[in-house]
């Protein structure tokens, strides 16, 4: 009995797993059926398949037919099969003559037929064009996706427009557009402004330099128009240059999200700045169908959150796992989701409305909208005093520039990783105890400082990873008392709302 077999690929978080689309051929009453956990816009796909291959000049078997999606245990969701459905109808009908099986074995077929016969994009190519790759086959997918698959190296494929364009191509009548490698333009780091418009604020730049350094969460305390959100839309113009793979782990993140990913983007270091009223799932990722949150677009970036205390309490805690582990999972009934969320956390809020009284119980109240735990996986707690008027009318100081600054911290980060491989913000806490040892000065300062600011376990790591980044920003080998002192001075949250003795 006519059967084939198509390749095409699935869309499922990030990953882009194998689906083979067979279709069956039989005698019977015509019925079209549909099989392997398709939902809704898959179920579709058999009025839109129908209609785009008699429009392309091709008879629609009147007979009983069988498509099955293999797996048939994994979900699958979107148009993204429509094409690989049509083929497979055709292949099995005997209408592609000549055309084998083992021709179409060396294919994957990824696109969202229109009722004409044409072929529309769908989210989630790069990630298809990447597992396709490692597959070893070559891609066909929509003339409109082929920028984005463009992105990925030793990539093969064809870009087409039209169903009949990749009918006449496997059966040897025209060649479509081949997909090549393009190389993205190099990005400007510093495309938000540079660091050197910050006017005044020379501690808060030294901090944000560190920050940068180590990948250390960073809360900004301060007045209205200090400067805090200008410091924060800084700091990706002062991060290391992405690698090509986290380039592409980023881009994979936003080509499946609902707003997609723009090519020109590939390479820019993401900055998101959700509103504080954002929800849970706004924040973290999930819904029926589990996409990626905030967190997951901020993947390699920078997650700003502006006045923090005014964010739901229990949406803040749900940051506290991702913010060690790097990554969300999201679980459903019938699915669950992984997601990377490897993201620098900068926060900003205002004073407490505490007034003359630093332990005042509006202040403890304000205070208390952030959790303990959350803090302390804040390495850096700055105040940002509002800048005298005449700081304002001095000339901007070009010594304390994006590419002055990010030239010291990219030479920081290499010895970090010349070192251990990561950043310091994400040295584990054997490592801290092996490696990074402390003097029997810098011991006693640091214990002293947790016993009069009663800071945690947690905190103390904290504490001996930054004051390492202090120590790889200026070329310093050992972590010295001058290095602990200023890791200690970045703890002003703890310092100012500390109850008294």
């Amino acid at each position: 009995m006519p059967f084939a077999q198509i390749f095409s690929r699935a869309q499922l978080g990030i990953n882009a797993p194998e689906v083979r689309v067979e279709a069956h051929v039989t005698s019977g009453l015509p019925a079209f059926t549909l099989v392997g956990l398709p939902e809704t816009a898959v179920r579709e796909s058999r009025d839109r398949v129908r209609a785009a291959i008699l429009s392309s000049g091709f008879e629609f078997p009147p007979c009983r037919l069988t498509i099955n999606l293999a797996p048939a245990d994994l979900p699958k969701e979107s148009a993204r099969f429509d094409l690989a459905i049509a083929l497979a109808i055709l292949a099995a009908t005997e209408q592609l003559t000549g055309v084998d099986q083992h021709q179409l074995a060396a294919y994957e077929f990824v696109g969202e037929l229109s009722l004409d016969g044409k072929i529309r994009a769908v989210r989630g190519t790069l990630s298809a064009a990447r597992a396709c790759r490692e597959a070893g086959r070559s891609l066909v997918l929509p003339k409109d996706s082929s920028n984005e698959a463009a992105l990925i190296r030793d990539i093969s494929g064809y870009a087409v427009h039209h169903l009949s364009e990749v009918i006449g191509f496997l059966l040897g009548r025209n060649m479509p557009s081949v997909l090549e490698h393009q190389p993205p333009a190099t990005p400007d780091p510093a495309q938000a402004g540079d660091l050197a418009d910050v006017r005044g604020q020379p501690r808060a730049k030294r901090a944000l330099a560190i920050a940068a350094a180590g990948g250390h969460n960073m809360l900004l305390i301060g007045p209205p128009g200090s400067g805090k959100s200008m410091l924060a839309q800084r700091l990706p113009g002062i991060l290391p240059p992405m690698t090509e793979e986290e380039a592409l782990a980023a881009a994979e993140i936003a080509a499946i999200s609902h707003q997609g990913f723009n090519p020109d983007n590939f390479g820019v270091r993401p900055f998101r700045a959700p509103h504080h009223s954002a929800s849970a799932v706004a924040l973290i990722g999930g819904g029926s169908q589990p996409g990626p949150g905030e967190i997951s677009l901020a993947h390699h970036g920078t997650l700003f959150l502006d006045e923090l205390p005014e964010f739901d309490r229990r949406v803040l805690e749900a940051l506290r796992e991702p913010m060690e582990v790097g990554a969300v999972t999201i679980s459903r009934a019938a699915r669950q989701a992984h997601f990377p969320a490897r993201f620098q956390l900068i926060a900003a809020m205002n004073p407490s409305p505490q007034g003359t009284e630093i332990h005042s119980r509006a202040a403890q109240r304000y205070r208390a909208r952030i959790s303990g735990p959350l803090l302390d996986r804040i390495d850096i707690h700055l105040e940002i005093p509002r800048v005298p008027a005449a700081e304002l009318d001095q000339p901007v100081d070009q010594s304390q520039s994006s590419a002055q600054v990010r030239a010291q911290v990219i030479a920081a980060r290499e010895r970090m990783q010349q070192r251990q491989g990561c950043p310091n913000a994400q040295l584990d806490a054997a490592f801290i105890n092996r490696e990074l040892v402390l003097g029997q000065p810098e011991r006693q300062m640091l214990n002293q400082a947790l016993e009069k600011l009663n800071l945690s376990g947690r905190a103390r790591e904290r504490i001996i990873k930054l004051a390492q980044t202090i120590c790889d920003l200026d070329g310093r080998e050992q972590i010295d008392c001058q290095a602990i002192g200023e890791a200690i001075g970045y703890r002003n949250l703890d310092r100012l709302f500390t109850p008294p003795a």
